[in-house]
């Protein structure tokens, strides 16, 4: 019957959505279909709206089938040996839904930078920049595309609902998975993840907004209790959530592993139920991390709606895994009063209006369709050009002449490929991993370089010099190349994986002593940065020119090749600080990285990591440039920095208290046409207490050589607010708000004041 089924699904979408069943013996007309589907499924009236339609649904449900909905069917094609159900498009997770009802299952992929697991049925998918590249951008343009490549692509693979939308901000820069996420500050975060989000949506794919919440490190990420007052929450991480999750109206949230203030966040009441659900108005459904459900009763109450993996099967009776809270004990607990039937039909209520909202049903996706290997690459392309960040060039020795006559190309694999983070986010590259190319999936733990290469870009862009490619794995050797050569470009890496931390923001393998070698061998030397995160930089003030590409996608090598030889012009700043070294971090050490495992009391054989705190009221809602500028430390590289082949002036800055708004002139001084990311900030009044200033607004603004543009720029009084833990609520103070516009958090060299009356 399976079989059947596929070859069925593979042509006709509506029956991989359980809309159609198989022939029967006598067909119905279209109208005589129309009739019996509109008496017998009332929920399919598009007229009405996606709550009226999931109470519909629910009507005509049995216990079973609410139960259905609340739990996914187990790992499936996660781990070997699970069964997978009939419906699954082995992704990541699979809801069962009601086919008798013309309800389809929910086919979740993980998608955080393009769709995982294509390769287990040879299908592609486009890897796409990494979200903190993407949000170097400040472009929610290019966010928004980011997000429908990857809603597009589900469709056309069978796929909907991505679990991808990161918006964990930076609070540690070493953590495993910031390059998932949008980085330090809550505004940047949340409005360019929202974006990504929103794209995927109006691709008529189910999204979703995670790790709900303080999910900011992978170091005991199942154990961890983050420690954090509701003011300095509110300020910074769930500030970005509700910016998120407002811009892209989420079909779901999904809760995190760790703890928050002792609760686990997928049973945190005040997470889920005040916050989230009543604060926000969040219509949707909260979904767990896989195994991060650790109740039945206490975590469905706090507002949890949905439970993942879930068991292997839903009658499966002896299945034993701990995560299996949602199907039996819940119906146990919806039985015996434990769990109000209200409750449980709560939680389909969400579900169900989400699946209609989102346009799954009425527009199911199309399996087995082939996915545009070409219109991905050139999307990932334009996001990679707006990515890349120049954050050094002494003596303008960039953009590189097309004349130049010999050029040493050395280490991270650049003759073959770049970088790609690994973890649930790993996309499959085509042909395998073009450092060590073996066919199908990616193995989890293993640096992933995608067939982009830089050396065939730069040949392609100095087609008339000698370009040679040394590993820089012999030291002397690399130098020896970069010696006889006119410029040298050295590529390091820093791969980061989910479950991992950095120890240190250090670059791994000795690479620092490979650039300080060839530095010394060549002083015309460029690095370029693969990195997850931020990276400390010992030879920052040695070297001519710094390129911090990140992990750039498979068009990355042409857009980095482009922007070395000047045919495109630089225009991303950092959503991230970076930091002369561990030491200047509110946190020298990861929280938890150096515990050891310990034999559990009563079980000698058990070890296990000992549970602990990440305090993190130590900064507060002092993330980032934030902690820098009321600490007085100097980065080295500060939040929103990032230069360019022209050079921009501000002037005549004008802020609007009525309007809430803030003006300027930028002016293109140099040469060459750019785009320049306008930044403006503000400084709270004093009661604030609040010793630093916060973003509040930005605009790319491009211009011409000699051009001239007046920028207005709205500011959310939201952003200007303090939040009230005894009104529960955010308030605008009143009194002087210092407003500052510039090209970093750094350097806003205009100033003006905003003063809101009492």
């Amino acid at each position: 019957m399976r079989l059947r089924r596929s070859i069925l699904t593979a042509f006709c979408p509506l029956a991989a959505a359980g809309l159609l069943s198989l022939p029967a013996a006598t067909a119905q007309s279209p109208a005589q279909t129309a009739s019996t589907a509109a008496a017998d499924r009332p929920w399919m009236n598009t007229s009405l709206t996606p709550d009226q339609r999931a109470d519909l649904v629910i009507k005509a449900m049995t216990l079973d089938e609410k139960l259905d909905l609340v739990h996914g069917t187990g790992w499936g094609a996660l781990k070997d040996g699970s069964p997978i159900a009939e419906g699954s498009n082995e992704g990541a997770g699979y809801v069962q839904g009601i086919p008798r009802l013309g309800i389809p299952g929910i086919n979740m992929a993980d998608s955080a930078v393009g769709v995982r697991l294509a390769a287990r049925e040879s299908r592609y998918a486009t890897l796409l920049p990494s979200v903190l590249g993407a949000a170097s951008s400040w472009d929610p343009e290019a966010a928004h595309l980011y997000g429908s490549v990857i809603g597009r692509e589900l469709r056309d693979q069978g796929y909907n609902m991505s679990i991808g939308g990161g918006v964990d901000i930076t609070r540690e820069p070493r953590n495993g998975r910031n390059f998932e996420y949008a980085g330090e500050d809550p505004v940047l975060a949340g409005t360019m993840v929202g974006n990504v989000e929103k794209g995927v949506l109006d691709e008529k794919v189910m999204n979703d907004i995670k790790h709900y919440a303080l999910n900011d490190q992978e170091t005991g990420r199942t154990i961890v209790n983050a420690v954090l007052g509701k003011r300095a929450m509110r300020e910074s991480d769930l500030l970005a959530f509700q910016i998120a999750i407002g811009i892209a109206t989420p079909s779901a949230v999904m809760c995190s592993y760790n703890r928050v203030n002792g609760d686990y966040s997928c049973e945190n009441d005040y997470l889920l139920n005040q916050v989230l659900k009543k604060d926000w108005d969040f219509k949707g459904f909260v979904v767990s991390d896989w195994m991060g459900t650790h109740s039945t009763v206490k975590a469905a109450l706090a507002g949890l709606d949905n439970e993942e993996p879930g068991p292997n099967h839903p009658d499966d009776q002896e299945h034993d895994d701990n995560d299996a809270w949602f199907a039996a004990p819940l119906k146990a607990a919806v039985q015996n009063g434990q769990v109000p039937m209200s409750r449980l039909e709560d939680m389909d209520h969400r579900v169900l209006r989400s699946m209609f909202a989102a346009g799954v049903i009425d527009h199911p996706p199309f399996p087995r369709r082939v996915v545009d290997p070409f219109r991905g690459r050139d999307d990932a392309e334009r996001i990679a050009n707006e990515s890349i960040v120049l954050l050094k060039n002494a003596e303008h020795l960039l953009p590189l002449d097309g004349g130049v006559k010999s050029i040493a190309l050395i280490g991270s694999h650049a003759d073959v490929g770049v970088l790609s983070g690994g973890g649930s986010a790993q996309v499959d590259a085509p042909g395998g991993n073009a450092a060590d190319p073996q066919p199908g999936t990616m193995k989890w733990g293993e640096a992933v370089y995608f067939p982009s290469s830089p050396l065939k870009e730069i040949r392609r862009q100095a087609p008339h010099a000698a370009v040679e490619f040394n590993a820089g794995t012999d030291v002397a050797a690399a130098a020896a190349l970069a010696k006889q050569s006119q410029v040298a470009i050295v590529f390091v890496n820093q791969p980061m994986i989910e479950g991992k931390d950095a120890k240190t923001l250090s670059l791994p393998d000795d690479q620092d002593a490979l650039v300080e070698a060839v530095t010394a061998a060549n002083p015309h030397t460029i690095v370029v940065l693969e990195t997850g995160g931020p990276v400390t930089m010992p030879w920052a003030d040695r070297v001519a020119g710094i390129v911090e590409a990140w992990y750039p996608g498979i068009g990355g090598a042409q857009s980095l090749a482009n922007l070395l030889f000047g045919q495109v012009n630089p225009s991303g700043k950092l959503p991230v600080t970076f930091a002369k070294s561990d030491d200047q971090l509110p946190h020298p050490e990861v929280p938890g990285i150096g515990l050891k495992e310990k034999a559990v009391p009563g079980n000698p054989d058990h070890k296990e990591l000992p549970r602990f705190d990440a305090d993190y009221n130590t900064e507060g809602a002092r993330v980032g440039y934030k902690w820098y500028e009321s600490e007085h430390r100097t980065p080295l590289f500060p939040f929103g920095y990032g230069l360019s082949y022209t050079t921009y002036a501000y002037s005549n800055l004008k802020a609007n208290a009525q309007e809430r708004s803030v003006s300027f002139e930028v002016k293109n001084t140099g040469s060459v046409a750019g785009t320049e990311i306008a930044e403006v900030y503000a400084e709270l009044p004093a009661k604030a207490d609040e010793p630093f200033k916060r973003l509040v607004a930005w605009q790319r603004v491009a211009l011409d050589p000699g051009e001239s543009k007046t920028v207005t720029l709205k500011v959310d009084p939201l952003y200007l607010s303090i939040f009230n833990t005894d009104k529960n609520s955010f308030e605008l103070l009143p009194g002087e708000y210092r407003i500052l516009a510039g090209p970093s958090s750094a350097e806003p060299p205009l100033h003006a004041t905003m003063t809101v009356a009492e």
